[in-house]
């Protein structure tokens, strides 16, 4: 077969597929029975990659087969392509999902154990709607919870071959502290934490000011109080007998 009719099959196969073809399809492809397609595909693939490296598409293989696709540098003018938002998922779900990524096959109990909280049915449900989870298997304790582990789609959609692919705890860990130092958006929790202490420091400062000046209101009340008792014990000395004074003055104290 020409070199360049095989390369032209398999990118126009790849275009119109929309979804991943394993090699085996696309040797399909042609009527050959000697053997020799298998080694002219997997030729014209390798080309075709050699290719597109100048160019805003690239082939890559990922767990279901071979797929054409854009390019991360130019992935965000080609979306203007689409009205609607895409999609965000919540940082429950998708630390829900790193777990059954790393720890499978997991309980719903496990996870909801290393969270520390109850893991919304909803998140399961958009996992396995979406394929990006399955039920594997049960664990073999009472109740017999379900065993959830990663799918195909799931290595398809994050563009990767195998489980392995993924990053490592140590990589992400480099990766975390690389956000706190370039003071990406990781790091805006410290900011935030600096801002609230500032914020209860100067809540503190204010609510010490405010009970100074209540003290200094209720000692000049009580000035005025003593003030105004001392005034009306000279109007009573003046008008009324001194033992009648003597006696009302005491009362008046415990009253108050």
């Amino acid at each position: 077969m020409n070199d360049q009719y095989v390369r032209n099959v398999i990118e126009a196969a790849l275009l119109a597929a929309g979804r991943p073809l394993a090699a085996d399809e696309l040797v399909g492809l042609f009527d050959e029975r000697d053997g020799s397609a298998a080694d002219e595909v997997r030729s014209a693939i390798a080309v075709l990659q050699s290719d597109y490296e100048t160019r805003g598409i690239e082939l890559v293989e990922v767990a279901s087969g071979y797929r054409i696709q854009i390019r991360s540098a130019v992935a965000q003018p080609v979306s203007r392509l689409w009205q609607e938002r895409p999609t965000k998922y919540s940082r429950a779900l998708l630390e829900t999902l790193a777990l059954v990524a790393y720890r499978q096959p997991i309980t719903r109990g496990e996870i909801e154990q290393i969270r520390g909280v109850t893991v919304n049915p909803n998140i399961i449900k958009t996992l396995l709607e979406r394929s990006w989870i399955r039920v594997i298997g049960h664990r073999d304790v009472p109740g017999r919870p379900e065993l959830l582990g990663t799918t195909r789609d799931f290595l398809d959609y994050f563009g990767l071959q195998r489980l392995d692919d993924l990053p490592t705890l140590a990589q992400l860990k480099e990766l975390e502290d690389l956000r706190v130092q370039l003071s990406l958006p990781g790091a805006e929790p410290a900011v935030e934490s600096t801002d609230s202490a500032a914020a209860e420091t100067e809540s503190s400062e204010t609510s010490a000011a405010a009970e100074a000046a209540d003290a200094a209101d209720a000692g000049d009340a009580a000035d005025a109080g003593d003030a105004a008792d001392e005034d009306e014990l000279d109007a009573a000395q003046a008008d009324e007998p001194r033992p009648q004074g003597l006696v009302a003055r005491p009362a008046s104290d415990d009253t108050d």
